[in-house]
C-alpha cells in the first residue's frame, strides 16, 4: 500500500472518527449513570438578605436575593450569553448571565422519561417537547440563568456541557442593570416550579458549583482523537512528494 493511500485512509478515518464524536457529545446519559443527588427536588427556603451591587466592566448591577436555592440536575440543553446569534444580552448589557442551562431532576430524569424529551435553547428561553411513553413531569425541568460577576466561576458555568449532572448553590434574585445611574432594565425569577413552561424562568445567583459526573465523555474522546489524527494526517499528506501521473 502506498503511502498516499495510507493517509488517505487516516483522513477518512479522522473524519469518520469525528463525526462519531459529535454525534455523541450530547448525549444525555441513561438513569443507571445518574448520581443519587439528581433524585431530590430543589431545595429553596425563605432568605431574607438587603440587595447588594456587582459590577462587570462600567455596568453595575443590583440584586435583591430572595430565596437560599440548591439544585442538582442533569443538563439537557445550554445556551451561552456570547454565542455569535446572540444579540439581546449585549444590547442591554447584560454581562453577568453568562450562562443559561435547562435541567432536569426528580423522577422525569432516573425514570429516563427526560430521554424521550427534546430539549432547545433560544436567547432567554427552553422549550421541550415530549415524544415517548413514559410520563414527564413538567414541574421537574426549568430554564435557568446562572448569574455570577466571577470571572472564575464564569468559566466554570461555561464550561458544563449538555450531558453533565451537575449542584449548585447560591440564591434565587432578581437584578437590575444599570448604568450612568439608570435602570436599564430588570429580571424577576421564577420562585416555584410548577410554572414550568417558555417564560418560567430561576434566575440563579451561583455562589457554589460542583460537577457531579460527565458520563458522555465518550464523544469528547471520540472527537478530540479525531482533531488529532485529522490534523496528523494533514501535515503527513502535505509533507509526501508529490504524485505525477505518467
Amino acid at each position: 500500500m502506498s503511502m498516499h493511500l495510507l493517509v488517505r485512509w487516516f483522513l477518512r478515518g479522522s473524519l469518520l472518527l469525528m463525526l462519531a464524536g459529535w454525534w455523541q457529545l450530547d448525549a444525555l446519559p441513561e438513569p443507571a449513570r445518574l448520581a443519587p443527588a439528581i433524585r431530590q427536588q430543589p431545595v429553596q427556603e425563605s432568605l431574607i438578605a438587603p440587595p447588594f451591587e456587582l459590577s462587570a466592566g462600567d455596568i453595575r448591577y443590583r440584586l435583591s436575593p430572595r430565596y437560599r436555592y440548591q439544585l442538582n440536575a442533569v443538563v439537557v440543553s445550554l445556551r451561552h450569553a456570547d454565542a455569535w446569534w446572540d444579540s439581546a444580552h449585549e444590547q442591554w448589557n447584560d454581562h453577568i448571565n453568562p450562562l443559561d442551562l435547562c435541567v432536569v431532576w426528580g423522577g422525569s430524569a432516573t425514570s429516563g422519561a427526560y430521554r424521550q424529551v427534546s430539549f432547545s435553547n433560544t436567547q432567554f428561553e427552553c422549550h421541550w417537547r415530549w415524544r415517548g411513553e413514559l410520563p414527564f413531569d413538567n414541574a421537574e425541568a426549568a430554564n435557568t440563568h446562572l448569574v455570577t460577576a466571577d470571572p472564575a466561576m464564569g468559566k466554570r458555568l461555561k464550561a458544563l456541557r449538555v450531558g453533565d449532572q451537575i449542584s449548585l448553590t447560591g440564591m434565587l434574585a432578581d437584578y437590575s442593570t444599570m448604568k450612568d445611574g439608570q435602570v436599564l432594565g430588570t429580571r424577576v425569577s421564577s420562585a416555584i416550579r410548577t410554572d414550568s413552561g417558555p417564560g418560567a424562568c430561576e434566575v440563579f445567583y451561583v455562589e457554589h458549583a460542583q460537577l457531579l459526573s460527565r458520563p458522555n465523555r465518550r464523544g469528547l474522546r471520540l472527537l478530540q482523537t479525531g482533531a488529532l489524527l485529522l490534523l496528523g494526517s494533514v501535515v503527513a499528506w502535505l509533507a509526501l512528494p508529490p504524485r505525477f501521473n505518467v
